[in-house]
């Protein structure tokens, strides 16, 4: 599909499904800026669950963030997906797209008060913003591309009838609030499902792999960030530098390691069919929300060995080792047959997982864990090196 930027032709496009084929295929202008907007929502996320941790609420940081996440994430995932095929970026689409922005703004201004507090009021509404902006998307779909319109109305219905629901969760006082958010989230990720069996919708395998790389890019540089913030504070108030070292150098290597693992991986290789497309996008959620997870952990580790005691030195180590080894797990999962690789390789990542999680009742377990994810890598660059002379490449 031709995307000239011809002034006036721009005005109008039909929305008609791109080739999955389509050369040349990048990420736009207008997707960096909306992936920009949600630097403020994972910001903000991170933030409030690195205070849930400092301030000792462990588990209902876990849930509240948990929950948060998942709302961020769905957003940014449903936008990717329907931009892969159906980008038009006329008039139309570029507005409907800057509403979804405010939604985005609206819910990183609701994150707090919803992980804290527990109040989703705000970062619902944020939500069911965006969500109506995707709607009108898929209607537009629907009215041009009548090869796929049954597919198109899906999403419209079973999209606007759970933004009904999630208002109505609002307004309605029961009980089991987890619950009946976790009900309502089930139900959203089943409506693809039952979408796409009507007729499969495009996307470019490239495209998708490169937006994922991008929002991993973003969660990796909140924790940079985070950490970064955290030890600048520790160093201007304690003179504990002995301390602080270890952590920060850990946590370097921790995110290096993590940024070296994912992008290693070559994801449109494994984008193949729907289904495996549909379980990788999916399982993105915990590749995303441990990612960003690692910076606020980093951030309790640093206040908690410069005498911050909120948590006990297990449950500091652990809010750290987790989701490390959540992360490459994940990771290695959603791209183990994507490529041949010998049994080693295989075994490797899975293993290393398995000691992260162990360093959590040793003395230093950011620094041990920075070093097992380095050698992790060191350890699969030299096999893939080996694998390479074995078949000649």
């Amino acid at each position: 599909m031709s995307q000239s930027t011809n002034v006036f032709t721009a005005w109008y496009r039909p929305m008609v499904a791109r080739r999955a084929g389509e050369e040349h295929r990048a990420a736009s202008t207008l997707e960096l800026f909306f992936d920009l907007c949600f630097v403020v929502a994972v910001a903000q996320a991170s933030s409030a669950f690195e205070h849930e941790l400092v301030s000792g609420r462990p588990g209902r940081g876990l849930l509240g963030y948990a929950l948060v996440f998942f709302a961020i994430w769905w957003a940014w995932m449903n936008f990717t997906w329907f931009a892969s095929a159906y980008d038009t970026d006329d008039v139309p689409y570029r507005l409907l797209t800057l509403v979804q922005i405010i939604g985005v703004l609206v819910m990183a201004a609701g994150t707090s008060e919803a992980l804290e507090h527990g109040d989703f009021a705000v970062i619902t509404w944020g939500y069911v913003v965006m969500r109506l902006a995707m709607v009108s998307q898929w209607v537009r779909a629907a009215c041009t591309d009548r090869e796929r319109r049954r597919s198109a109305l899906r999403y419209a219905v079973g999209i606007l009838v759970l933004q009904v629901a999630w208002l109505v969760r609002l307004a309605v006082p029961v009980a089991g609030g987890t619950i009946t958010f976790i009900v309502l989230a089930v139900m959203e990720l089943a409506v693809p499902v039952w979408a796409e069996r009507a007729e499969g919708t495009t996307w470019h395998p490239q495209h998708i792999a490169e937006r994922y790389g991008l929002f991993t890019l973003i969660v990796l540089g909140e924790s940079l960030m985070a950490a970064g913030l955290a030890v600048g504070a520790a160093s201007e108030t304690h003179q504990r530098l002995g301390s602080i070292l270890p952590v920060a150098l850990g946590g370097l290597l921790t995110v290096f390691a993590l940024w070296w693992m994912y992008f290693a991986q070559d994801a449109p290789q494994r984008l193949r069919t729907q289904r495996t497309a549909m379980l990788w996008g999916y399982g993105h959620y915990v590749v995303f929300a441990s990612a960003a997870a690692v910076g606020a952990a980093l951030a309790v580790n640093v206040a908690h060995v410069t005498g911050g005691r909120a948590l006990t030195d297990v449950q500091a180590a652990a809010v750290y080792t987790v989701p490390v080894a959540l992360f490459i797990t994940c990771v290695w999962l959603l791209h183990r047959r994507a490529t041949r690789v010998s049994a080693a390789g295989n075994v490797l990542q899975p293993a290393a997982a398995v000691v992260v999680l162990s360093l959590t009742f040793t003395p230093f377990p950011v620094l041990g864990t920075g070093v097992v994810a380095s050698l992790l890598i060191a350890g699969s660059v030299v096999l893939a090196r080996r694998e390479e002379e074995e078949t000649g490449s």
